[in-house]
């Protein structure tokens, strides 16, 4: 995987070309979430140089004027942020992903990488771990003892039992499969597993918990997570469920909140992959070739994958 720094530069990538999806070598000039060395960088640049390992996250581009932008939340800027995939940018060109041999960023939205830290763990984290850590900092879900339910056992879902852990957090799964029970209790280290249509482990389980992130985007019943929350808890969606629907009193009557959030800002995802890196937190992958893309979409949407699909582009297209 490379990331390059300057304009014009003609590359190979993988690319969907109509609406089956199917993908397929593509040659195309250019200015997903990536990592990768840099190759070469503009004479204006200052905090990145050849050879630094770097991550490009979902968005390449913001206004830099507006208050969300000031603020360090690019994420959530008012004249709408770039996306580094199918996005327009300002120039009116279309984004283009990472499914190639080299992409062009500007330095603001390029995440510095520890060069002990492995590119292929890196690249996760850039949409999957900042979706969970971002609301897990804003809320203070990082004290110690406190206890935090994960609603979903998936790419977002993995990354917030990790996170969990490394804060001290007691951490339960609530899952609709019994099958990822030895996952979460033996490989990902969750203190406990609920099998969420099981409604007397639920009815148990009222009012014990601090913080619930719900990663799934299923349709699922809210108010009986809600019970779950101590008074004052907070539930933070991370998914897209088609819609959310709960009673005002699972909400009013134990001063519960419900919150939403997407990726956060640059600052912050520069803090959570060095936290990772200083902790040796890696999410748990598998490693594949481009040619291999396809199958892996396929396997996606039968949910037929630990944690997370990684492509490595540098041996792919060489």
């Amino acid at each position: 995987m490379s990331s390059e720094g300057s304009n014009g530069h003609n590359c190979v990538g993988w690319a969907a070309r109509d609406a089956s999806g199917t993908l397929s070598p593509y040659q195309f000039s250019r200015r997903h979430e990536i990592a990768g060395i840099v190759q070469e960088v503009g004479q204006n640049v200052q905090g990145f140089k050849v050879g630094d390992h770097i991550g490009v996250g979902t968005i390449v581009n913001s206004c830099r004027s507006c208050d969300y932008c000031n603020d360090d939340l690019e994420s959530y800027c008012v004249k709408g942020a770039v996306y580094t995939f199918n996005g327009i940018d300002v120039d009116g060109t279309v984004t283009k992903g990472g499914y190639s041999s080299s992409i062009v960023v500007h330095e603001r939205y390029c995440i510095k990488i520890p060069v002990n830290y492995p590119l292929a763990s890196a690249a996760p984290l850039l949409c999957a771990g900042i979706t969970v850590y971002s609301p897990m900092m804003r809320h203070k879900m990082n004290q110690p003892g406190k206890s935090l339910g994960v609603i979903g056992l998936g790419g977002l879902g993995h990354m917030a039992v990790k996170f969990g852990k490394a804060f001290g957090l007691n951490v339960t799964v609530f899952s609709t499969s019994i099958s990822k029970k030895e996952q979460a209790l033996k490989s990902l280290g969750a203190d406990k597993f609920v099998v969420s249509s099981d409604q007397e482990q639920m009815k148990g389980l009222a009012k014990s918990f601090d913080f619930i992130i719900d990663t799934a985007s299923g349709d699922h019943p809210f108010d009986p997570y809600m019970a779950l929350l101590k008074t004052g808890g907070i539930l933070v969606l991370v998914g897209f469920p088609s819609e959310v629907k709960f009673s005002p009193a699972s909400l009013n009557l134990d001063m519960r909140t419900v919150s939403g959030s997407v990726t956060g800002g640059m600052k912050e995802t520069q803090e959570m992959v060095d936290f990772c890196a200083a902790y040796e937190l890696h999410p748990t992958i598998e490693l594949i070739p481009i040619q291999y893309a396809n199958e892996a979409l396929e396997r996606l949407t039968k949910r037929d994958v630990k944690y997370r699909f990684v492509i490595d582009i540098e041996n792919s297209l060489k």
